[in-house]
């Protein structure tokens, strides 16, 4: 069980602004997800997977990519056929 304590310093090392009015609430809050944690530690597993793994990436298709006029069109400037960006420095 995670005391109000423990809340409060965990608020300090996340810089989340937890006010003492808060603390009772978020505390509870805290308790409860790591309760629903330890029922998830009890649930048995069998050792294999439930369901059988299966590829489920389609195939390769070719198909016809944009021309270079195509690609250029919405651009803001180009030069010899490169999309020309401003200068970052």
């Amino acid at each position: 069980m995670v005391s109000e304590s423990d809340v409060a310093h965990i608020a300090i090392l996340a810089d989340i602004g937890i006010t003492r009015d808060e603390l009772a609430e978020f505390t509870g809050q805290f308790n409860a997800i790591l309760e629903y944690f330890d029922l998830l530690d009890q649930v048995e597993e069998s050792g294999k997977p439930a369901t059988r793994a299966i590829n489920i990436f389609r195939d390769d298709e070719i198909v016809e990519s944009l021309t270079l006029d195509e690609a250029l069109k919405n651009a803001g400037e180009s030069e010899d056929g490169y999309i020309k960006a401003p200068k970052v420095m």
